[in-house]
This record gives structure tokens, sequence and C-alpha cells, in this order.
């Protein structure tokens, strides 16, 4: 086993809007795969598919954000900051700025536009 986690999926109640969050804050894009056949669509974040852990967001039945429960780190990319600095413009609130770790990087976590507890992780 490479990794504890293989797959992660970020629940939101309106899909587009998570999506455009998302995308702004990690300044990409993320491929839509519509699942109609369980009333669901999915949006994927970027993601070395063959060596890596893999996530999306999920909208669809069952799919509730929340602030409790598991909290999932996302890469803040090589400086944290610049992911941060978006949260808010795109929709999101921060609840822990930019916290170092010591020997292991820096943390921050947020509020997402759907009501989603999740974090950033980074080396600077």
């Amino acid at each position: 086993m490479k990794n504890a986690i293989n797959w992660f999926e970020i629940p939101a109640k309106n899909f587009e809007r998570a999506k455009s969050f998302y995308e702004a804050v990690l300044a990409t894009t993320m491929e839509t795969m519509p699942m109609e056949e369980m009333g669901m669509r999915m949006a994927f974040f970027p993601s070395d598919w063959e060596n890596g852990v893999g996530g999306s967001i999920v909208f669809g039945p069952g799919c509730e954000p929340s602030e409790k429960g598991s909290l999932v780190y996302l890469n803040g990319g090589d400086d944290l900051n610049l992911a941060l600095s978006r949260v808010e413009a795109a929709g999101g609130k921060i609840i822990i700025p930019k916290t170092s770790l010591g020997e292991h990087g820096f943390m921050g976590q947020f509020i997402d536009s759907e009501g989603n507890k999740v974090a950033f992780h980074s080396s600077k």
C-alpha cells in the first residue's frame, strides 16, 4: 500500500458554485463527469492518476457538506499564501491562517463555498 488514502470526495450543494470555488483557489480547471444514472455530478481535482491520490467534488443524493468529520488536506502548491489568498474572494472563509508545522511545512484551514471544512498544506 503506497498511500493510506487513494480517493476522496468533497460534497457540494451547488455543483457549479463549488467547481468555480476550487478552480479559483487552486488556479486550475477541473474536468467534469456527469453520472446521470446515479443522479450525480463530479469534478476532478488535478491528480497523478498513476502514482498518487485523486479526488473530486461531488453533487447528488446523500452529498451533504459539513464542517465536522474528516478533514481533507489539499496540495497548497509551492507557497500556501497564494491558494489561501484566493479563498475569500471565491466565497470561502479562512478559519486558520497559514501556520507553521515546523519541518513538515505549513497548513491553513478554510470553509469552502459549500460549508465544508478543508485545509491546504505546502512546503513553504
